[in-house]
């Protein structure tokens, strides 16, 4: 591929009062404030490009020989002991791949080789930004990483629930991570981004501003791990055992389908359950309700690179599922919960460098970047090099090495030799390379200037931002409006709020001014001068709106039913029937934990307390109360508070006649919308089935907040 390049190295210039910063893409910000210091190594070295790393022509690998790259990745790496810098509050499972098909003639990679062979498979979902101690539903990317036991070695497919990122060189990772983390003189806010230095990074990061659509999205807040879908974000290569070489990008399709809640949920959740993502998936597994994603791949070639919109090697860019389909080659399968937590999640290390044959990198500078840090970071993390002889990052494959000795040696070479070449014969001699075997990387013609540059391919950063706008229901969009405001209304300083709105300004304008009249804003900024005009001829992506590709069932997911003493035990028999059949979780929500006396004398246990199982831990809620039980709830709080945040969260709603007094009082005399079901008798139980497999009634919030 040929592609021009622009002079992306940022630099400063003083202009009176005001430093103009020049950014990676040529768009330039003013800032307030006399002269500073140039930035320097830690040797002292003046810095003349803190932007980008250094490679082989604009879109050539990375430089080992890059010191300033790597002391600042180095850096950065080491700065959490032992909690991961990012990613630090994970849970982690254990399954397998199954392969559909053959994939031979498009890679030599061997899980890929045979029809209906199972691989083992490790996974760890986490968030990035909070600590190890934060709460599940953070407004947050989300991480997914699959570690894949080979029989040729370990696979680390390190992904998010985001098929792109905030930034295209690796050399702005720790800036990144260091401004949406809390901030350094006063240690707050904690897995959040609402706060002034994450929000001046993105204001001053144009491309950033496709990322921030994203996690303005629902797709940050997701009802639980089960439903979502993961990327591996960069383009790889799949290689075939003749070297032909064919771009992919990795994709997991979740099963049970998407699925968000809503931000006021979201808090909520936090409150009531902390450990509501950890605890969703545990309780699944345990149950037997295994949740699966299907391995989708996005194949295309250099004739397609040459002639798409946009780079394939820039991280904040998708290939849109419209213009190369995704072929699903396989199925992951997670069934059994890890023995402990420390051993297995907290010391498994996944490593972006961790490639079989078969399986080849690109020259996408993120990516390039990530293959130095991972392992830079487990060295500390684990405390020496020979994390991998822990039993959860150990290869299932037989291997050899010629390693020895280090901090927590458990194995070490046998024989007398532990160097090569070596002339020893047999097992004195050790194990030897493999030219038929061996890891072989693809043959790609690499030739330019050694220079610190941004691709001019990469300079368009609101292009793909409005077509993801643009993707979403009206809903969904109302969403990303809020969540800017809402975000944006915790920035203290009012310079970057309008910063952040002249950049929503080139992606559209509906949104911006939303956004703009959220925060009042007392005048609309001109929008920022962008360093690539951006296009507005993209069209939808229909694959990018999770409401647009709602689920057909309500598999998976679970009821909460609210019961007193004389439930109606037919009607308890009925609902039981009903939700078991479509594959729902119900959980009974009684007064007091021991649980109720149903009509018929029999004992239903409940599952929770009212105060300590509100409707947000729930998708759907019913109300199966008595008409004493009604005079008893009609004045309690928390069975109003059940009510009510699950007629604002849009959720549908079965109720008994018995329990309109309740109704009432928690939500008033409103007039009854399609989600309500009233379940007057057994037969009606099939209907609200129906009806909850819409999973949210979304008219009743776009009534609400018109």
């Amino acid at each position: 591929m040929t592609h021009k390049a622009s002079n992306g190295a940022r630099n400063s210039v003083q202009i009176g009062e005001q430093k103009v910063i020049r950014g990676a893409g040529g768009e330039t910000h003013q800032i307030s404030g006399g002269e500073v210091p140039p930035l320097t190594t830690q040797q002292g070295v003046p810095v003349a490009d803190d932007q980008n790393s250094l490679t082989i022509g604009s879109r050539g690998p990375t430089l080992l020989e890059d010191f300033h790259f790597r002391e600042k990745i180095f850096h950065f790496d080491h700065e959490r002991i032992p909690e991961r810098v990012v990613h630090a509050r994970g849970f982690g499972v254990h399954g397998f791949f199954e392969n559909y098909e053959s994939l031979a003639p498009i890679t030599s990679a061997d899980l890929f080789q045979r029809a209906g062979e199972r691989t083992p498979a490790f996974v760890r979902f986490s968030t990035v930004a909070g600590n190890k101690g934060s709460a599940d539903l953070a407004r947050d990317v989300r991480g997914f990483a699959v570690k894949l036991y080979t029989k040729e070695g370990n696979w680390d497919l390190v992904g998010n629930n985001i098929p792109v990122f905030f930034i295209q060189d690796a050399i702005k990772f720790p800036d990144l991570i260091h401004a949406a983390k809390e901030e350094p003189d006063r240690g707050f806010p904690q897995a959040q981004t609402a706060h002034d230095n994450f929000w001046d990074f993105i204001s001053l990061t144009p491309e950033s501003i496709h990322m921030a659509m994203w996690i303005m999205s629902d797709r940050a807040i997701p009802r639980s791990f089960r439903f979502m879908e993961g990327f591996g974000v960069h383009t790889f290569r799949l290689v075939n055992a003749e070297g032909k070489s064919t771009f992919v990008k990795f994709h997991w399709k979740p099963k049970l389908g998407m699925q968000s809640v809503v931000w006021n949920e979201a808090l909520k959740i936090n409150g009531a359950d902390p450990d509501f993502h950890r605890r969703d998936l545990w309780q699944a597994i345990k149950a037997g309700n295994f949740p699966e994603w299907e391995l989708g791949l996005q194949l295309f070639d250099e004739k397609f690179a040459e002639t798409f919109a946009f780079d394939v090697l820039d991280a904040t860019k998708i290939i849109p599922e419209e213009e190369v389909p995704i072929r699903r080659v396989g199925r992951l399968v997670l069934n059994r919960c890890v023995d402990n937590f420390f051993a297995e999640t907290e010391q498994v290390a996944f490593c972006t460098q961790n490639i079989v044959p078969g399986i080849d990198f690109t020259n996408d500078p993120l990516l390039q970047g990530r293959n130095f840090s991972y392992l830079d970071t487990q060295l500390k993390r684990l405390g020496g090099p020979n994390f991998t002889h822990l039993p959860v990052n150990a290869p299932k494959c037989p291997f050899r090495t010629l390693q020895q000795d280090g901090h927590m040696t458990l194995i070490n070479p046998k024989g007398r030799a532990n160097y090569e070449p070596n002339s020893w014969p047999g097992e004195m001699g050790g194990p030897r390379e493999s030219s038929d075997r061996g890891f072989v990387s693809h043959q790609a013609d690499e030739q330019g200037q050694k220079i610190r540059i941004r691709a001019e391919a990469f300079a368009d950063h609101y292009s793909q931002a409005r077509q993801f706008y643009i993707s979403q229901t009206s809903t969904e969009q109302k969403h990303i409006a809020a969540a800017f405001i809402f975000e944006l209304s915790k920035v203290e300083n009012p310079a970057i709020r309008a910063r952040m709105v002249s950049h929503l300004l080139n992606v559209h304008d509906e949104l911006a001014d939303r956004v703009s009249k959220g925060l009042r804003l007392q005048s609309k900024p001109e929008a920022a001068i962008p360093a690539r005009q951006p296009r507005t001829d993209l069209m939808k992506s229909p694959a990018l709106s999770i409401m647009g590709n709602g689920p057909k069932s309500f598999h998976g997911r679970k009821l909460g039913a609210l019961i007193t003493d004389g439930v109606n035990a037919a009607l308890i028999a009925a609902l039981r029937a009903a939700f078991e059949e479509e594959g729902a979780v119900i959980e009974f929500v009684a007064p007091a934990i021991g649980g109720v006396e149903a009509n018929d004398g029999t004992w239903i246990e409940a599952g929770q307390k009212i105060d300590g199982g509100p409707s947000v831990l729930y998708d759907a809620v019913a109300l199966l109360i008595s008409e004493a039980g009604a005079k008893m709830l009609v004045n309690d709080g928390a069975a109003r508070d059940f009510i009510s945040d699950a007629y604002v969260h849009a959720k549908f709603i079965g109720y008994v006649p018995a329990a309109t007094s309740v109704l009432q009082r928690a939500i008033g005399n409103v007039p009854r919308d399609d989600g309500f079901i009233e379940l007057d008798d057994s037969k009606k139980m099939s209907a609200f089935v129906q009806a909850c497999r819409q999973l949210r009634h979304w008219e009743r919030e776009d009534k609400l907040n018109p």
